[in-house]
């Protein structure tokens, strides 16, 4: 892997016809959703003199993302991910046109602009998973990391020519052609999807889970994913630290800089333009650090930043500290969401993009508010010292959340046979028990325990609700050990999520077994009582 990493450079991803389609077509739908969010905020404010009503602008804007991060991820797990991505570009489309219509017609209202824009991001919040999600799709292993590092200098490059955009339209006409020119921008992307030919790195050859049970199975997943446990926590620390920043930043530019608008547009635009210079340094510095040092190099600038805009007001500075501030933004949470995509296998891939997603939106989303809070009762330099001293404190969480380096292998393992059946099962039936039995050694018993143990989080992070080890007292090398999983179709879709890595840690379990034969292995459905039988 290390060989492939060095052979990428920034740019090779773009080679790829249908990434490179795909990445324009982010790009300007991306500018189209900020000249929406820029034009939205402008016209609540002529639209009423509620503080609530324009502050409940960012509101309907960013809850979709937190609320249905989960959701989204699971029915991008379920559904054909080009189909679904087309149904909530075509949601987004309407919702735009909607708002373009009601703002022509003069029947726009403060709370129907809430409500579109609820409805608008909803979509957006449905979209994200599935979206982030087929980039493995479309390029190399080898590659990925260079196409996530450029879709986020995409979105950051939206960020800052989007609302400059915008200002523009507004100034010359009005709102509603900026919401229809956002609505115009979804059809490149609708055009892209509908020619495209996906090849799914996995397809299920099982009845497709319900969006229930998808998502328990994505929430028991994180439970019993420690590789993926530690981005949900770092990316929570980090988030909830870096939004002082720009959430301040406004106030920043106003009050300590006494800049205006263009002034402001000047800050966010150093920021932008450091988030694209960082997207294309990464392969580079990817090469001589670690994710985890990644994250903690791109911590410790974030936080210099922070204490710059605290307690200098000198211009000049402040744009650089922006700047390297842009570009560890882009390489920490770029690191962060390499390191999802690297941690899960690709059947449960979109939901985990979808869990990592709400944690960095509520992250985001909370750390708003509290340091906002902290501005207004102890100053802005407080509130901003506090964030800074937070980031370097967050740093401490490394040592404990390591960030995985992608060395395991998260491929399908090669099929095994499924069990011998001689009764009539409905997919849905059970609960099962299956029951492996092992003869140990008793001077190895205590390596065979740990890692039987380690065994167990694969067990029940792929579907059993129940495990155990059981030693034999009448025969000391005797070992049981037993899991219960909630249905036949979900004990089956056990074989389809069992990993290479699976596999390896599987055959170390099994290389302490002795005898000839492989341990014996049952599987039992639960008896229920017949009908009949209860009356």
């Amino acid at each position: 892997m290390h060989t492939a990493v060095m052979t990428t450079s920034a740019w090779s991803p773009l080679r790829k016809s249908l990434f490179r389609d795909r990445w324009i077509a982010s790009i300007v739908s991306n500018i189209g959703g900020w000249m929406e969010d820029t034009a939205g905020a402008w016209l609540m404010t002529s639209l009423t003199t509620s503080p609530l009503l324009v502050a409940l602008m960012q509101t309907a804007a960013t809850l979709p993302m937190l609320l249905l991060g989960l959701p989204g991820g699971a029915t991008a797990d379920i559904f054909d991910r080009r189909r679904l991505l087309m149904f909530w570009q075509v949601w987004m489309l309407v919702a735009a046109l909607m708002l373009s219509g009601l703002i022509f017609a003069g029947k726009i209202t403060p709370w129907s602009l809430l409500a579109l824009t609820f409805v608008l991001n909803l979509g957006a919040a449905m979209n994200g998973p599935a979206w982030q999600a087929i980039v493995p799709e479309l390029v190399p292993r080898s590659e990925l990391m260079a196409a996530i590092a450029l879709n986020s200098a995409g979105f950051n490059i939206a960020r800052a020519v989007g609302p400059a955009i915008a200002g523009l339209i507004l100034v010359a006409a009005n709102a509603g052609v900026v919401f229809l020119i956002n609505a115009l921008s979804f059809v490149g992307v609708i055009i892209i999807l509908y020619r495209w030919q996906r090849q799914p790195l996995y397809e299920s050859a099982l009845p497709a889970e319900r969006v229930l049970g998808s998502m328990r199975a994505g929430i028991r997943y994180v439970r019993f994913s420690p590789a993926l446990q530690a981005v949900l926590i770092r990316a929570g620390v980090l988030t909830s630290c870096t939004s002082a920043l720009l959430a301040l930043l406004p106030l920043v530019a106003q009050q300590d800089l006494r800049q205006g608008a263009g002034g402001y547009g000047l800050l966010l635009g150093c920021f932008g333009l450091g988030a694209i210079v960082g997207a294309i340094l990464l392969p580079q510095v990817r090469q001589h650090l670690t994710a985890d040092g990644v994250v903690i190099a791109g911590t410790l600038v974030f936080a210099v930043a922070t204490l710059i805009l605290a307690f200098i007001h000198n211009v000049p500075l402040v744009l650089l500290a922006l700047l390297a501030a842009g570009i560890a933004w882009t390489s920490m949470t770029s690191s962060l969401n390499i390191t999802v995509q690297l941690a899960v296998p690709a059947w449960v891939q979109a939901r985990a993009l979808g869990t990592y997603q709400m944690v960095f939106q509520g992250g985001s989303a909370i750390g708003s508010i509290v340091w906002g809070a902290a501005a207004e009762h102890w100053g802005m330099r407080s509130a901003l010292f506090v964030a800074a001293i937070g980031l370097v404190g967050g740093t401490f969480t490394a040592r404990r959340y390591r960030l995985l380096s992608g060395k395991l292998d998260l491929g399908p393992a090669l099929r095994r046979a499924e069990p011998l059946v001689v009764i009539e099962l409905q997919p849905e039936q059970g609960p099962v028990l299956v029951t492996l039995e092992y003869c140990i050694d008793p001077d190895k018993a205590e390596e065979f325990i740990a890692a039987i143990h380690a065994l167990r989080v694969v067990r029940l992070r792929d579907g059993a609700i129940r495990w155990g080890i059981f030693h034999d007292t009448s025969q000391p090398n005797r070992y049981l050990e037993t899991f219960i999983v909630e249905s036949w179709v979900d004990h089956l879709r056990q074989y389809e999520r069992f990993t290479v890595a699976d596999r390896e840690m599987r055959e170390k379990v099994f290389a302490f077994h002795q005898g000839d034969e492989a341990p014996i292995i049952s599987h039992m459905i639960y008896a229920h009582q017949s009908q009949e039988a209860r009356a």
